[in-house]
């Protein structure tokens, strides 16, 4: 019946091409009426995109006049027929489902719906869209899992489909997109492993942050080599500091934050030639392990946040060597002992724009360095520790108050 019902229709655009001269090919004119028609007719307001498909003209010939002021462009010409090349709705709040539509737009290279109120699930006819390269769905409220038929798009460059309430697993099939740069599908409801994405050669940003998911997989060549910034915050990963990240030469950005990560950090990411900014926070790491003698190649650090973890130990005198080091936070955490004279000699020397110490064990006095410092030349805070005095006159100290006694000698018989 819904084949019949395609004929008709692909039959009565075909009548129109005779009768009106249509520049525009009538199967692309059948695929646009298709595409309003999934949209709810009462999410179609005045002024929108939409409300100026006029199919009673040619689409490709009167974009920018009265009708189709917007939504669409036609830039490929076949035969003497123009193709719909981009479609790109506006934010109007449309809402609606794609589940059912063909989505019959051979000569496409950019399909955008993002920023409305689309439901359902995402049509496994997307992959109609064979000159696809860009796809952005994003900030809607598509459902189910990611079609596998994404990953037979040869052409795609762009895939974002971030913040929707997609579930179930990431689709294998992703590892087929020879083209992909850009891989955006963070916070959704998407859980099991992240699949083997080792054969991607391309992409240089994949973020996957806020979802569900509890594992990568264990090849250590899994993830793309070519990466340049890898976002997995706020996601189930359990266990030690994944590996897979040591063979990227390119990354530069590596955030691993609210997880359950456990165990030690250890030298190899901090050592790391060209991260430049390391987010490890709010997981569960007991301890830096640093080699003795290290080459520390880390010469690119430029931010390095550990905040929120259980990491006990003195603070990494290492850490202050760092050339380009700017960003250190270390707080709520269970260092002890004293405040490295290098870390406060990099605050003074307005090196360090940010260093957080506070919610620790250390001890001692404030380093000499610090008590020159002038509110706002730096953010530093060295509240909740067990320093000897910490007075509110110092900007440092302020917003907190110090351990008491109990708490820091609870902590010292523990400390290696």
């Amino acid at each position: 019946m819904k084949q019949l019902h395609f004929l008709i229709s692909s039959f009565s655009s075909f009548l129109f091409f005779l009768l009106v001269n249509t520049t525009t090919h009538p199967r692309d004119i059948e695929a646009l009426k298709e595409l309003k028609q999934s949209i709810d007719l009462k999410s179609i307001t005045p002024g929108s995109c939409l409300s100026s498909w006029d199919f009673s003209v040619d689409p490709c010939d009167h974009i920018f006049s009265d009708h189709f002021t917007c939504g669409i462009r036609c830039d490929y010409s076949h035969a003497g027929l123009s193709r719909v090349t981009e479609i790109g709705l506006d934010s109007a709040g449309y809402s609606g489902s794609l589940t059912n539509i063909t989505l019959l737009f051979p000569y496409l290279h950019t399909l955008d719906l993002s920023d409305n109120s689309l439901s359902g699930s995402l049509p496994e006819t997307i992959s109609n869209l064979i000159r696809l390269r860009r796809l952005s769905l994003s900030k809607n409220a598509f459902s189910d899992s990611i079609p596998t038929s994404i990953g037979s798009l040869p052409y795609l460059e762009e895939l974002y489909l971030d913040d929707n309430q997609l579930s179930g697993s990431i689709p294998s099939s992703l590892n087929k997109l020879s083209h992909i740069k850009d891989i955006q599908i963070q916070q959704n409801k998407l859980s099991g492993e992240l699949p083997f994405l080792g054969s991607l050669k391309n992409v240089c940003s994949l973020d996957v942050s806020d979802n569900n998911i509890s594992s990568i997989s264990t090849n250590p060549y899994s993830l793309p080599i070519s990466l340049i910034s890898f976002l997995m915050r706020n996601n189930n990963i359990k266990g030690g500091l994944p590996r897979h990240f040591l063979h990227m030469e390119y990354l530069e950005v590596l955030d691993l934050s609210y997880n359950e990560l456990t165990g030690a950090i250890t030298w190899e990411i901090l050592e790391h030639p060209s991260l430049q900014q390391i987010s490890l926070s709010h997981n569960r790491f007991s301890a830096i392990k640093w080699l003795s003698g290290s080459k520390k190649r880390g010469k690119e650090l430029i931010a390095v946040d550990l905040s929120y973890n259980e990491i006990n130990g003195l603070l990494p005198k290492f850490l202050a060597d760092l050339p380009k080091l700017s960003a250190l936070s270390l707080e709520h955490n269970r260092f002890t002992g004293m405040i490295p004279s290098g870390y406060a000699h990099k605050v003074a020397t307005a090196s360090f724009q940010r260093l957080l110490l506070g919610g620790n064990y250390l001890f001692g006095p404030i380093p000499g360095p610090l008590k020159s410092m002038k509110p706002g030349s730096a953010n530093v805070s060295l509240v909740d520790n067990c320093l000897y005095t910490c007075p509110g006159t110092f900007f440092f100290c302020q917003g907190g108050q110090q351990k008491s006694l109990i708490q820091c000698k609870n902590l010292r018989p523990k400390v290696p």
